[in-house]
């Protein structure tokens, strides 16, 4: 990725404004601590070195962004800050419909709205638009017992 994928402005923007980054080769010691095993392995961790979202493998730039957006996403996610979460997933959807990253990030915006709400409807909302424009990711699928919302 480093020929290709990292020099690109647009990823090199958003990498500067979502993430620190550090390289780390598979053969570190400290790989051992994040389970890396092979590169490219992009490891979303806290500041306590909790990991919460992994990508492994090339990505061309068009979908690195969405990815690196899902793993920020995800991060927040699992901190519970729930308003940041929604922001940036709502951009992977936004921004990048036709993106790997999408599918999941209409998923976890509907556990993330169900979790501030405690409503059901937001569950059943995201297995809808899953469905209508997601219909074979397995996103949609894991999603499908939400229609009985």
């Amino acid at each position: 990725m480093d020929a290709v994928t990292y020099p690109t402005e647009n990823v090199v923007e958003h990498i500067e404004k979502h993430v620190i980054p550090v390289r780390i080769p598979f053969d570190d010691p400290l790989a051992g601590e994040f389970v890396v095993k092979w590169t490219p392995n992009l490891v979303f961790a806290d500041a306590e070195r909790a990991v919460h979202h992994r990508i492994i493998g090339f990505l061309p730039p068009e979908e690195l962004i969405p990815a690196i957006l899902l793993g920020v996403g995800k991060t927040f996610f699992d901190l519970a800050d729930l308003d940041r979460d929604l922001g940036i997933l709502n951009e992977v959807v936004e921004k990048h419909p036709t993106s790997h990253a999408a599918p999941e990030a209409v998923y976890f915006m509907g556990v993330s709205r169900y979790k501030k709400t405690h409503s059901g409807e937001p569950l059943k909302e995201a297995y809808e638009k899953l469905k209508e424009a997601y219909p074979e990711s397995e996103w949609a699928k894991r999603a499908a017992p939400y229609r009985l919302l």
